[in-house]
This record gives structure tokens, sequence and C-alpha cells, in this order.
């Protein structure tokens, strides 16, 4: 019997994915381990690998469509020996087809979600991905009045989306609400090309509105000496040319970073709804430009590691992030964030939480400024660093350590490395 291939879950929260491109046609044989396509997630692009021989009768779906559902079969594979014109039968899974770039921004209306007649509960369990419970207690929405249109009757993103809060519970003959057309933008006649976002790009402008709506911001900035980090990693270069490491400014950054939450552990934590959750370790996300939009990948546990070790893990995952090669493991989760835009000579910024994280250090260039040293008036290398804390989950005066243990860190950096 044929084997169908359906859309993979990708990560733990992937519901839906763009099917980027094909590697294979039909007719060609794989083995398992074969690459088949290139699968676009709400983080970065992935590979998907053949897990039986065979060859392909037939692919379902074409390359570039998006909005694919995970279960849906974009394939199917004959065993050898089978009969290869021999298919199962097809089933009817919608899915979005990538439209062309428009000439001008239209209201486009959405459509409605379809209800499933298997109840999303079992007993008193209510079954829904874990994305569609958080997009419902941030709405406000009863879980048990909505109905799922997953897989058993399980509620996802699209189904919370467009529920009501407070809705009452549907019947099997009540629909879900359809979502409002988003408003029309004007271009006001000025020419301009379209371009049509990608997922990665969707999901930093969803999360990031929904970063700046929920998330009460406060906001703590300190001028930060640089000199004597600066000759540390000097010092450290020369004794790590023959490994071939090179320390950058950023990796002794993280590492500082990491060592001030451990010892203010009251910054090393996160808001979650009716708990205040405690970190243990200090797992530092660290923001990478990539070609598709930013992205975050994660040094685990920089506390303990060597300022080498970090310098050797952050050049390969960002290798990784800009050829959208990252796996869910390597970009989900982190306790705190760092962004550094000093290599753009930016002197100060104030950067927007990355939730569920409570809190994210922003950096800015290392100059020469005027400084006062012991009561005398010198010239020193001095950056600006700015802490955004979620003030749900930390208060001023904690925060306000933190920041004065990431500068005691930098200007003292033999804890760096001890």
């Amino acid at each position: 019997m044929p084997i169908e291939i359906k859309m993979p879950a990708l990560s733990p929260t992937m519901e839906e994915g763009t099917l980027a491109k094909w590697l294979v046609k039909e007719g060609d044989t794989v083995s398992s381990g074969d690459i088949m396509a290139e699968i676009e997630t709400d983080k970065a692009t992935m590979e998907f690998e053949a897990v039986d021989e065979g060859t392909i009768v037939s692919i379902s779906v074409p390359e570039g469509t998006e909005g694919v559902k995970v279960g849906t079969v974009i394939a199917v594979l004959a065993m050898e020996g089978e009969d290869s014109s021999a298919k199962p039968a097809a089933k009817q899974v919608e899915v979005k087809a990538a439209p062309a770039a428009p000439a001008a921004v239209q209201a486009a209306a959405a459509a409605p979600v379809a209800v499933s007649a298997v109840p999303a509960k079992q007993g008193d369990r209510v079954i829904a991905s874990p994305l569609a419970k958080r997009i419902a207690e941030q709405k406000g929405v009863d879980l048990k009045a909505v109905k799922g249109s997953g897989p058993n009757g399980r509620i996802v993103k699209a189904d919370v989306e467009a529920a009501q809060p407070g809705a009452a519970p549907l019947t099997a003959s009540t629909g879900a609400a359809p979502q409002a057309a988003p408003a029309a933008v004007s271009d006001f006649g000025i020419p301009y090309e379209a371009e049509k976002l990608n997922n990665v790009r969707k999901t930093i402008a969803r999360r990031l509105t929904e970063a700046k709506q929920t998330i009460p911001h406060i906001y703590l900035t300190v001028d930060v000496r640089l000199d004597a980090l600066l000759k540390l990693r000097g010092d450290l270069n020369k004794a790590l040319e023959p490994d071939g490491v090179k320390l950058s400014v950023n990796d002794l950054l993280i590492k500082a970073l990491a060592k001030a939450l451990i010892r203010v552990p009251k910054c090393n934590v996160s808001f979650a709804g009716d708990e205040l959750r405690k970190f243990s370790r200090a797992d530092i996300s660290v923001a990478v430009a990539a070609p598709s939009g930013l992205i975050t990948p994660i040094i685990v546990d920089a506390a303990t590691k060597g300022v080498a070790q970090i310098s050797s893990e952050m050049k390969a995952l960002a290798d990784k992030a800009r050829d959208g090669k990252l796996m869910p493991h390597e970009y989900q989760g982190g306790t705190a964030s760092l962004s550094n835009l000093g290599m753009f000579g930016i002197k100060q910024f104030d950067a927007v939480i990355n939730p569920p994280q409570a809190m994210i250090m922003a950096v800015g260039a290392g100059e020469q400024r005027p400084y006062v040293v012991d009561g005398e008036l010198t010239v020193a290398s001095v950056m600006s660093a700015t802490g955004s804390f979620d003030h749900r989950a930390i208060d001023g005066a904690d925060g306000a350590q933190l920041m004065q243990a990431f500068k005691d860190l930098i200007e003292n950096p033999l804890g760096l490395v001890a």
C-alpha cells in the first residue's frame, strides 16, 4: 500500500507552514535520510527528510504553497515492489496558494473558520494547541466555548482568533464568526513595489505587536566603561590564536549578561499569567539579522560556559541563522535576550521584550567619551546599555541591581573568565 507523506510539525507550536521547495519530483526514488523538501515555518526554513524508501508516486502540494496544515498529505510514496500507479484516495485539504504580488494594497475579507462537529473536550479537559491556549489567555476567550477544527476536534490558533472574548458555548449549528477584514491602506499615489511577507516577518510583526500591547515595559540605562574589557579581550585573543578562536566583544557581553542574571535571580524570570517562573540557569537569546528577518539563537547555560566555547557556539548558530537552517530547539526558549547594534554606530536604543521572556539588554557602540575616573576628568571607552524589563515580573529596584551587576562584570572582567 502506498504511503502518504504528510506535512510534518517541525516545532511544538507549528500548525501550518509553507512548502518552500521540492527537492524531488514524481518518479524519483528516495531512501531514508534523503532531503525531500524545504519547509518554511514561522522562524526558519527547514529540511524535510524521507523516512522510508520508495518511489515518489505523486506530489499533491506544489512548492510555494502557503498555509499547509500539519498533517496534510503532500506526496505519496510507493514502496519497492508496489504498483506505483496505485494511489490512495486523495483527501480534500484546503491550502492557501501563494498569490501574486498585488499592484495595490486592497482589503481582503477573511474566510470563515470551519467548525468541527467533534467537540474539543474530553471530559473536563480541553484539547488545544499551546499557541491556541496562549492566544486564548491573552484575548480572554473561554476555550470551553470554542469548537476546534483541528484533528480530533483539537482547538488551533485560527479557532481562537475567530472567537470573541466571553463567547457563549457553540452548538452544532453555530459557526465561528468570520475574522474582520483588514483596513485598506492607501498608497497616496506614490509608486511602490509590493513584496509579500514571509512567515518569519509575519511572526515578527505579530510577536512585537503582542509584546508592546501586553507587556508594560520599564527601561533602565547605564554607561559602562569598556577599557578593561577591551584589554582582556586582546590578551585572550593572543592566547587563543593557536586554537583558531577570536573573541568578539559580543561574546563577552553574552557571558556578562548570563552571570549578572545568576547574581540577580529576581530578573531571570518569566511572567506566566497566575505564576512567576524562576529559572535556575541563564539561557541567552542573541539577536541575529538574517535575510528572512530577525531571529534569536540561544546560548544555553551561558553562565557556566567559557568565553571561547560561547564564541564558537555563537559563530555556528549565527551562520545557521543566516542560512535559515536553525533547528527549533536552537531558537525557542531562552530566559533573557541580548541585542547589540554597536557595530552600526548606534549609541543607545530601547529594545522590545521577546515574550515570554521578561527582559532584554540593548547595547550600543563603545566610543571615546569624557569620563570621570577617581574624581578626575579623563577620556575612556564607554558603552551605553539599556535593559527593558517586564514590570509585571520585575520591579525597578531588581532591574537596577541587574544593570549594576552587568556594569560591574564588564568593568571588572576577570570575573568573566574565573
